[in-house]
């Protein structure tokens, strides 16, 4: 059993919450993500680590109300208990495996979408302990979605939030913020870009065109997160990939990203699912590739 120990509501919909779980902060890295179950028989939820602290054994987690289990999970208390709490799952963000040294060498940008915001938030973070400042760009509809902002500020070298109405910060999307860095001079290595699918891909399509390498995080189609599901199937280059297992991070500009959000469409019905079965066959699912 998993205790909350802090729980925030960041607004209408979405949830911050502290969980003690110290065999996970033990491991757990930048980029991963865990396994929740509020209960015995409830529905597997993948959701993407957005801190840890080793010391106090305890992973923050993020999460959005989408359906009847994340609701469950919004209507817990502190003190209370998830059954499940699995993980580090996934594989780490890139950034991990490289030296401070080569890192300071780089000018990297961030850029996060709504949600999307939390998982950015542990590599702005581990980027900083190491002495690495990296500019952020924080996208979101509106102000009153917006998270996260004063835990971004402490770690980024540059934060840059802007709303699709222009209710707060800058006015406009994303691509807006980074073609106007450009105009003003600003040149990067890398950029990771975390968010809705559709964002990421033009956030892609504008990054190829800068020469820009851009690394993508599919969690947004992560089902039951062990590759048996074949939800977070995708194209990567020329090959089958599976978001869960080989992922969550890829190299943006090889993923397709129509074939994934059409894809996923097809995944929310019965009747979609089996089409996908019988249509990818022995590449359905990821592990293995024998479930059925």
């Amino acid at each position: 059993m998993y205790k909350i120990l802090k729980k925030r509501v960041l607004n209408e919909t979405i949830c911050l919450m502290d969980v003690e779980a110290p065999r996970c902060a033990a491991h757990c890295q930048p980029g991963q993500f865990v396994i929740v179950r509020t209960d015995e028989g409830a529905e597997r939820i993948p959701l993407t680590v957005c801190d840890y602290d080793r010391d106090a054994g305890v992973v923050t987690i993020v999460f959005q109300v989408v359906g009847a289990g994340t609701l469950r999970m919004m209507n817990m208390e502190e003190g209370e208990y998830f059954h499940d709490f699995v993980g580090p799952l996934g594989q780490p963000s890139e950034l991990t495996l490289e030296t401070a040294e080569a890192l300071k060498s780089k000018k990297i940008l961030f850029v996060a979408g709504g949600l999307g915001t939390a998982p950015v938030y542990p590599q702005v973070k581990y980027l900083h302990e190491l002495g690495v400042d990296a500019d952020v760009i924080v996208g979101a509809k509106t102000k009153d979605i917006l998270i996260m902002e004063d835990e971004m500020k402490a770690v980024a070298g540059n934060l840059y939030i802007t709303t699709d109405d222009g209710s707060y910060g800058r006015s406009g999307m994303v691509t807006k913020v980074i073609e106007d860095l450009y105009a003003e001079g600003k040149k990067y290595d890398l950029c990771v870009a975390i968010g809705p699918m559709i964002m990421m891909k033009f956030v892609c399509k504008l990054t190829k065109t800068l020469d820009l390498p851009t690394i993508v995080s599919m969690n947004p189609i992560m089902v039951d997160g062990t590759g048996m599901c074949g939800a977070c199937r995708l194209i990567v280059g020329d090959e089958v990939k599976f978001a869960c297992v080989d992922g969550p991070e890829f190299d943006g500009f090889l993923v397709d990203f129509d074939q994934a959000m059409k894809r996923q469409n097809l995944y929310k019905t019965e009747e979609g699912r089996k089409y996908l079965l019988e249509q990818e066959k022995e590449t359905h699912h990821g592990g293995c590739g024998q479930c059925n």
